[in-house]
């Protein structure tokens, strides 16, 4: 049996026909290679509050997570991994940001270390990027854990990034292949693929891309942040029914912005798809989804520095119900290493600090507020985007 769960998880879910994919280990469970789709969550305490943490992980297990993911900024966070993994026999992976280093701290204690493609090319930069992934190869082989190439829209290596005549899903794809060549070339086949956006239908794109070019690397799916439920498990949803469908996708996260009591929901979201697909209940997409206003909100994890993240976006949520009909896209990000570059691409975006938001219009900012200000600032520019889209078919007719 490739797949151990606590006596309340959920059965496994075998979905076919699936793409024939390797197997890759990842603690007690294998992806890949025909095992059933594991179904993964991430934890939003503070890695650093070790209660709070084993606590999350151990709910999440219950809940029917097969692997656990646990981010890991600096040297306290994987200080605390130790103890973590102590007191749990969760299957942990962890998630890697800039200093990819840190490797060697925590891959005693985990059992996939994920790392983002673009984020190689910030630390250490004058080391060749292969030099990076070799190193990364070697802790692995030492410590027995496997890989993740985890790619996102938001964090495209700054090597493809507008290579590709603004085919941004080219760029990730791209990418991705890059290292899955890199690490074939290191004799490390123990690695799985993520391509990740906020957009489904780049989602579907980019993964259809990459498993025609690689079928034999297994595909984590995801839709990085997906939102708010419901929205943010229809965004899934559409995702998710189409990929797998065809085969494609041995494992998956659904990522929703909720509260920490609430992370099970991404658990049960994600079975509740798999059951679905595998019995044939494909649920169509209503009618006009995502041709008006598009909120987009990352899932909560430990990397959000205020915890009214959460209650802001959904502040947003409600804030902008009037505008539904508008296709704008507002972005609300709750941390420093996703919120001022994935904002960016957004109509107005929030990234959220401990103290205070900054606000941003495209790329531009437009300032920092309190919490508890920014939502009337971000109602007047979200007026003026209004105004300005209802001015240009006029300007457009007396032309």
């Amino acid at each position: 049996m490739s797949r151990e769960s606590g006596p309340e998880a959920s059965p496994p879910v075998a979905l076919s026909p699936r793409r024939p994919t390797r197997g890759v280990r990842i603690g007690r469970v294998t992806i890949g290679a025909g095992h059933p789709i594991a179904v993964q969550s991430m934890t939003a305490t503070k890695t650093t509050d070790i209660e709070a943490t084993v606590r999350q992980v151990l709910d999440l297990e219950r809940a029917g997570a097969d692997v656990v993911r646990i981010a890991v900024d600096g040297a306290k966070e994987a200080a605390a991994l130790g103890e973590i993994r102590a007191r749990t026999r969760a299957n942990l992976s962890v998630d890697l940001q800039e200093n990819y280093r840190l490797a060697r701290e925590v891959a005693p204690h985990v059992d996939k270390i994920r790392y983002n493609p673009g984020h190689l090319h910030h630390h250490e930069r004058g080391k060749p990027v292969r030099d990076k992934v070799a190193f990364l190869a070697d802790i692995a082989v030492k410590h027995d854990v496997a890989l993740r190439v985890g790619v996102n829209c938001g964090s495209v290596d700054p090597d493809k990034a507008g290579r590709f005549g603004g085919d941004s899903v080219a760029e990730m794809v791209e990418s991705a292949l890059e290292h899955a060549a890199m690490l074939d070339d290191l004799g490390f086949t123990r690695f799985c693929v993520s391509l990740k956006d906020s957009d489904p239908k780049k989602v579907v794109d980019a993964n259809r891309r990459f498993s025609e070019r690689r079928p034999d690397v297994p595909l984590h799916l995801g839709v990085t942040e997906a939102g708010l439920p419901p929205d943010g498990v229809i965004k899934t949803r559409i995702a998710f029914e189409q990929l797998l469908a065809a085969g494609i996708g041995d494992t998956l996260r659904v990522s929703l912005t909720v509260p920490n009591d609430r992370k099970g929901e991404e658990i049960e979201a994600g079975r509740s798809i798999l059951d679905d697909i595998a019995h044939g209940r494909f649920r169509s997409v209503p009618p006009h989804f995502g041709s008006g206003l598009n909120i987009i909100s990352c899932p909560s994890c430990s990397r959000v520095e205020n915890e009214a993240f959460v209650e802001l976006a959904m502040q947003v949520q409600e804030m902008t119900a009037y505008a539904r009909e508008h296709a704008l896209t507002i972005a609300v990000m709750g941390c420093r290493v996703n919120g001022p570059g994935e904002t960016d691409d957004a109509d107005l975006g929030l990234w959220c600090a401990p103290n205070f938001v900054n606000l941003k219009r495209g790329s531009e900012d437009l300032g920092s507020f309190r919490y508890d200000e920014v939502l009337a600032r971000l109602r007047i520019e979200l007026d003026r985007l209004i105004e300005a889209r209802r001015e240009q078919p006029a300007a457009a007719r007396r032309s």
